[in-house]
This record gives structure tokens, sequence and C-alpha cells, in this order.
């Protein structure tokens, strides 16, 4: 069984983000990190491996060279072999440019089942799943709190705003986990040192067959306009406990017509 891992590189939660004032993309030359939600969806993988599939785990990147350090602590939670597209075309790729590219790695592989995490940091947009398993044709299932292979079908537990549902779906499939899944296993010492002794391919966009107006800002179909600086909040009101302060608030709802 061949399990791919689609993940990518996010900047790290506690640096400074950065706009580039020319092109209105985020500057990911700074300190940068593996999408935490990606943790999810390797640790299932690795979990799908030890339940006893004879299961090969590839970890799929979109991302410039820089990202390798990345790769590396996939392979370290548990990939046994990485695929990488670095290329510099592929910058200001939106949704619809990134599904293309990645659907064009993972065609390169017959892959059973194509796992994602349920959304990046970064963007947030939650649909990259669903995105490519069109592409590829193959049904997909977001959410999943839960996974069991049958044979050459999947049950996936989805989780919804009310509930689960429990959905049955053929392989190969596409699949984004949720991050109540899990717990991500950290990484051992040996673990991480033999993560860059697994194989690692890297390829251009002309080596995955991509034409360089399909993605990057060519291929992109949407736009970021403008940005603006959050208006500044006005001075706030500090109200010390002396046996009054619920009646303060009140009052100071009350002349705001908050409250009547």
């Amino acid at each position: 069984m061949k399990i791919a891992i689609c993940v990518k590189e996010v900047p790290d939660p506690t640096a400074e983000k950065r706009i580039d004032p020319g092109t209105n993309r985020l500057v990911r030359s700074g300190e940068n990190t593996l999408n935490p939600y990606d943790r999810h969806a390797i640790e299932e993988a690795v979990r799908i491996k030890e339940s006893g599939q004879d299961a090969e785990l590839s970890v799929v990147l979109m991302g410039p060279a820089s990202a390798s350090r990345t790769v590396d602590k996939a392979l370290a939670q548990g990939g046994d072999r990485s695929v990488h597209l670095a290329d510099d075309g592929l910058a200001g790729s939106d949704v619809l440019a990134t599904s293309r590219a990645l659907a064009a790695l993972l065609e390169r592989d017959s892959y059973d089942l194509v796992l994602f995490g349920q959304q990046a940091s970064d963007a947030e947009c939650y649909v990259m799943a669903a995105a490519v398993a069109e592409r590829l044709g193959r049904p997909c299932v977001t959410q999943a709190a839960s996974l069991e292979l049958a044979g050459s079908s999947l049950r996936v537990k989805r989780q919804t705003e009310t509930g689960y549902d429990t959905v049955e779906l053929p392989l190969p499939a596409v699949v984004s986990v949720s991050d109540a899944i899990n717990e991500p296993r950290y990484p051992s010492l040996p673990a991480i040192m033999g993560a860059k002794r697994k194989p690692h391919e890297v390829l251009s966009a002309a080596d995955a067959g991509l034409d360089e107006g399909a993605v990057g800002s060519a291929g992109a179909r949407t736009t970021v306009e403008g940005l603006s600086t959050p208006p500044a909040k006005g001075d706030g009101v500090k109200i010390e406990d002396q046996g009054d302060a619920a009646e303060r608030i009140l009052q100071f709802l009350v002349e705001r017509k908050l409250v009547v």
C-alpha cells in the first residue's frame, strides 16, 4: 500500500509576520516550520503502517528549496521518503494553482491513499484536499476523526457541527484529517538523525510536467488588491473594584447604549 502525506511549510507561529508591499504576499524567508495540522496526517499514516499494513509513506511537499528542513521534520516523524517540488516559478500560487501542482506530483505514482491536515495555519482555507481530489478524480472525505481500512475500502468517522457521520469510500481516495484524530508523536533523536538519509526526490515544475503558465502568479485566479493596517483601538477604561465595580460597569454600558 502506498500512502502520500501532503505537507506544507508555514511561518513559525512565534515569528513576526511581514508582507511584501510590492507583491502583497507573505514573506516566507524568515523562521518556518512544518504546518502543525499536517503532523496529525503523518501520525495517522504511521499508525496505519504500525497496525500491520505493508505501507510505504511518502511525504509530498511544494515549497522553496529551503523547505528541505521541513521535509526532514516530516520524515523524522515517520515518513519513508519524500517528493519535494521546488521551483521559484511556483511563488504566488493560490489554491487553484497549488492544487494543480500537487495533483501533478501525486499522479506520478499510484498512491492508494492521500492524506492532508485539515488546514494550513497560514492560509486557513480548508479546501486543498477537496481541490486535489477533484483534479485526481478520486473520492474525498474531510475532517476525518478516525480511519479504518477494510480491504479495498476505507471507513471514515467524519466530524460535523452536530456530531459525526460515518462514510465508507473506495480506494484510492483523498482524506483530510481533523486535529482531534490523534496526538502526534515527537520524533526521537535517532529518527531525527536518520531523516536525512531517507530518499529525498527534488523536482522542478518542468520535471512534474507543469506548464509555467499554470502555476505561480500566472496560474492563480485570485489576487490581493490591497492591504491596510487595522485601526488603532481607543483608550480603554480601567475600573478598579472598590465594592462598586458592578454598578460602574453597568453605567459604562448604559452610557454607550449597549444595555438598556
